[in-house]
């Protein structure tokens, strides 16, 4: 570190010392996170060191320390079917940007969201390479836990994005309150509509039991009438098979069975397949919400088929997942064992203004 550098950084570390009242060695172990600190002024120096922006000088000691660190991003690839998992990876890149300086490699394991051995086959490269944190998103429970045990047993630190496991002791979740974020689409049935008649509840996934965001999002959506005691009969759609001619074969049978549905909540980004059954079927009355950002649902969203996006920041959640790990490995820095994300409501009115 020359000696400019290290005059820059005393100077920081003074300024916070006297802003918290506190010595120098207590500032010190709060930013290699050393025990000896009370909670309470642990608390009051990291707040002054966010207020003042501060960063040590962490290139010169990782130019000197020589080590690289290497993490893995364990998430779905983009398919035909959603564009959704560009948005994460894009967040993913831009950490990769920002820390390459700092001697921090990221390897992209991509998996197909509809095969487990896909998710399995990445994960066993992973343990077998000397990885030091993980970014991974969750979508198949029973994998995704004998995935992170393994993951405990070698030390490795793992972040969830997108979806969390619970007890799974992660460093940190970053993603959307997954409970509240389906009691709000329910909110949203109610509130545009003034009345609530039938609701179909879409899930176009695989394997339902194995898919903890969407289930959390379902229980949400059923609490919201629950706790409002209103009374409206909810009709599911699990839909396996993701291609539109499954979906709209499946569409077909429940609307034929059950005409009277007012309205129509889909728990993931395949709400654009929805969208383009009802739009060919001309059901134009019928009420639909759904997820994300993504192109194949603006474009139902521009036309007004498709009434509410429910959003939550994907590149955000891997910009941030990533930086987690860094803070965590590299800075010492003590992490928030929750970040979660906005719930945005975007429409038609205000989809040019949105940032995903």
């Amino acid at each position: 570190m020359n000696s400019n550098n290290r005059r820059e950084e005393t100077a920081g570390v003074k300024e916070i010392a006297r802003l918290a009242n506190v010595s120098l060695a207590t500032v010190d172990r709060v930013l290699h996170n050393r025990r000896g600190v009370s909670e309470a002024t642990r608390s009051k120096i990291l707040k002054i060191i966010k207020r003042l922006d501060y960063r040590p000088n962490i290139l010169a000691r990782r130019l000197a320390s020589g080590k690289v660190y290497k993490f893995a991003a364990l998430i779905p690839s983009v398919s035909e079917e959603t564009a959704y998992w560009q948005a994460p990876l894009n967040g993913i890149t831009r950490a990769e940007a920002e820390l390459i300086q700092y001697g921090i490699k990221i390897e992209h394991y991509l998996f197909d969201q509809n095969d487990k051995k896909s998710f399995v086959s990445k994960a066993k490269v992973i343990l077998d390479n000397e990885i030091d944190g993980v970014l991974l998103a969750p979508s198949f429970i029973d994998e995704s836990v004998q995935f992170t045990n393994k993951c405990r047993e070698l030390k490795i630190p793992y972040v969830f994005i997108n979806s969390d496991i619970p007890a799974q002791e992660s460093l940190c979740y970053i993603g959307p309150e997954l409970f509240k974020s389906g009691y709000l689409a329910a909110s949203l049935a109610g509130y545009y509509k003034g009345e609530i008649g039938k609701i179909l509840v879409v899930n176009i996934v695989k394997e339902i039991d194995n898919q903890h965001h969407v289930v959390r999002k379902e229980e949400g959506f059923r609490k919201y009438f629950k706790d409002h005691n209103i009374k409206t009969q909810i009709v599911d759609a699990n839909i396996h098979q993701t291609d539109f001619k499954a979906v709209e074969k499946r569409l077909k049978e429940v609307f034929e069975q059950h005409p009277d549905i007012t309205s129509v909540f889909v728990t993931n980004s395949r709400v654009f397949s929805v969208a383009r059954f009802l739009e060919k079927s001309d059901m134009r009355r019928v009420l639909l919400i759904g997820y994300d950002y993504i192109e194949e649902n603006i474009q139902f969203l521009r036309n007004g088929r498709i009434n509410f996006l429910i959003c939550q920041k994907p590149e955000e959640q891997g910009y941030r997942g990533i930086m987690a790990l860094y803070h965590h490995l590299v800075l010492k820095i003590p992490i928030a064992n929750i970040d979660y994300m906005p719930i945005d409501i975007i429409t038609k009115e205000n989809y040019e203004f949105y940032k995903n």
